[in-house]
């Protein structure tokens, strides 16, 4: 019988090698690495520093968060905020039903695989605590390795109105752990202007 270490471990490495198949390619330290894959990795030492003993359901959430994301397009989806809503709820439950699938294949019971998916398809956020400590961490993971390239591609309005929305999905500590991130100025000054002025 496979121990719980290692149905974790098998777990995590299969959505690695599910999210290994990428063809879209970001660049970490000078080495082009499957994007999803990069992702992944982040939400999970993210994680591991916000909240290391967090229960092993939000650790395998964390870790599938955007699993197989690259293969539902956002262009498939109709323009304007409905199509966007649309795109978002089909993904949560996509990501949700391809990890359920995986936990399952290695040997994880029907009450960890419901909570994975209720995780992933973000339930009761802000009732929820580990919904809610999931939510942090994908903010964190933004703020810390997105916000650069979001900047690049808005206009201030439009950045102050995502930093603003994100700041609200996030907890006390959350926000803390926000604001000790070390941004560079120009974004710290983006992210306290967003939630000194909405």
């Amino acid at each position: 019988m496979i121990s719980s270490t290692d149905r974790f471990q098998c777990a995590i490495d299969r959505f690695d090698a599910a999210n290994a198949e990428d063809p879209n390619q970001d660049l970490v330290n000078g080495v082009a690495q499957p994007r999803e894959l990069v992702y992944a990795r982040r939400m999970t030492a993210c994680l591991d520093r916000y909240r290391p003993d967090a229960p092993e359901p939000v650790r395998l959430a964390a870790r599938c968060q955007h699993i197989r994301r690259w293969t539902s397009a956002r262009a498939d989806y109709p323009d304007g905020r409905d199509g966007y809503r649309q795109w978002r709820t089909e993904l949560a439950r996509f990501h949700a039903s391809t990890a359920a699938a995986i936990l399952r294949d290695v040997g994880y019971d029907d009450a960890v695989v419901a909570r994975v998916e209720s995780l992933l398809r973000k339930e009761q956020l802000k009732a929820d605590p580990d919904v809610q400590l999931l939510e942090d961490v994908i903010c964190l993971v933004f703020l810390a390795h997105y916000l650069a390239d979001f900047v690049s591609k808005h206009d201030d309005d439009t950045l102050l109105g995502v930093l603003a929305k994100t700041w609200r999905k996030m907890s006390d500590e959350g926000r803390g752990a926000a604001l000790a991130l070390d941004l560079p100025a120009a974004q710290r000054g983006l992210v306290e202007r967003a939630v000194t002025s909405r």
